[in-house]
């Protein structure tokens, strides 16, 4: 004969179960708040389209649930550009302190408290002096791992000159910041990459900074990073002449026989497939750069004019070569838009995709070579998760 359970023991043990349904969901909900990386941003030049570009990126929070966004800067200068975007929902905390971020917010951390006069478009020193104090705390962050990856808004590189930031630009500043022997510069999109021997140096002293001994430091760091941050197993490189027609074998021009080509002879020896030196003119117009993972040009326009004419709008700066992930819009302060609510935020959404798979490949790679049996899982999921938040937020 059964015996039926009391009404109210089963409604006790039915609450029982949702309490723990609850708790369990919450358990997880956490879980998947802890794995999140945690991404900081720079305000860039006060007077440039930093602020608005993140405004502008943040507000969705679709992109939000895949990191924890955290913005140096202020929230009086935030609060300064958000009145120009009244249609965006831009939620944000204030914090002092990194054990307090919110995993579902917004965060701001306050690097200042007074008053900033900020005029849109203008050169002045206040929107360099700030875009250093802003660029300051959040690199001492990425060094005590309080984030995960930095997203530099732009600076401009005449007014942030200080004894503080003596520099041509932000990557060698990172190079200096974490101690490094030598960083690449790269540009990346979802059709190609293009990375520099030389940065931020005038044309008539390129030639000088082009060293057998720097090509294959660029071309060993390479080889590394598209290993281990962007999950290429076999990288080729293709490496651009510095004259035109690759010197015709030396007739305008000996830099290719006596430096270029021996360095990629010095990197094959390093188990690096490099190929080379290209004419840089022919080589982009006929495409060449699709049959490579990344192409070194060896000075600044070489490699951005093609990369910029052929990825408008999805080109990415990233630094490689350093222990922590840095990355950027490929584009300056805008001045001219600023403070019009006309800036293209595609570059700095691509930026922060970039740095979200970046942290997430390089912890799969540490963890490959833990345990190899993990590799197809770790990388396919992780791969699997981005998309899914690229197309809800494209």
């Amino acid at each position: 004969m059964l015996i039926q359970m009391p009404i109210t023991k089963q409604i006790s043990i039915i609450i029982a179960k949702l309490r723990m349904l609850i708790f369990t969901a919450k358990q997880d909900c956490m879980s998947q708040d802890l794995q999140k990386p945690v991404i900081g941003f720079t305000c860039g030049d006060l007077n440039g389209i930093g602020i608005e570009l993140i405004i502008k990126t943040l507000s969705d929070n679709r992109i939000n649930d895949a990191f924890v966004p955290v913005v140096f800067a202020s929230n009086k200068s935030i609060n300064f550009y958000r009145k120009a975007l009244p249609d965006l929902n831009f939620a944000y905390q204030a914090v002092k302190d990194f054990t307090r971020l919110n995993p579902k917010q917004i965060n701001v951390f306050n690097c200042w408290e007074e008053e900033v006069q900020i005029t849109p478009g203008q050169l002045s020193d206040i929107g360099g002096k700030y875009a250093l104090i802003s660029l300051q705390h959040a690199t001492e962050a990425l060094k005590a791992r309080h984030i995960d990856a930095l997203v530099t808004a732009p600076i401009h590189k005449k007014n942030i000159q200080s004894a503080e930031f003596n520099y041509s630009g932000h990557t060698p500043f990172f190079k200096d910041v974490f101690q490094v022997q030598d960083v690449v510069m790269v540009l990346t999109a979802a059709n190609m990459r293009v990375a520099l021997v030389t940065e931020h140096v005038p044309v008539s002293d390129v030639a000088q900074h082009i060293t057998r001994q720097d090509i294959l430091s660029k071309l060993k760091i390479l080889n590394e990073s598209l290993q281990k941050d962007f999950g290429v197993d076999k990288p080729k490189i293709a490496v651009l002449a510095l004259n035109p027609h690759a010197s015709d074998e030396g007739l305008i021009g000996t830099e290719e026989e006596t430096i270029i080509k021996p360095a990629i002879r010095d990197a094959k020896q390093h188990n690096i497939l490099a190929f080379g030196p290209y004419s840089s003119d022919a080589f982009f117009a006929r495409g060449y750069h699709e049959r490579f993972d990344v192409v070194l040009a060896m000075y600044h326009d070489q490699g951005l004019i093609p990369f910029k004419s052929l990825c408008i709008g999805e080109g990415v700066n990233y630094t490689a070569g350093l222990p922590v992930v840095r990355t950027s819009p490929d584009h300056g302060t805008a001045f001219d838009i600023a403070g019009k609510a006309k800036a293209d935020n595609s570059s700095f959404l691509e930026a922060v995709y970039t740095a979200i798979d970046i942290c997430k490949q390089r912890k799969g790679y540490a963890d490959v070579r833990k345990n190899p049996l993990r590799k197809m899982s770790t990388i396919l999921v992780a791969n699997a998760q981005d998309e899914v938040i690229r197309e809800d937020t494209e």
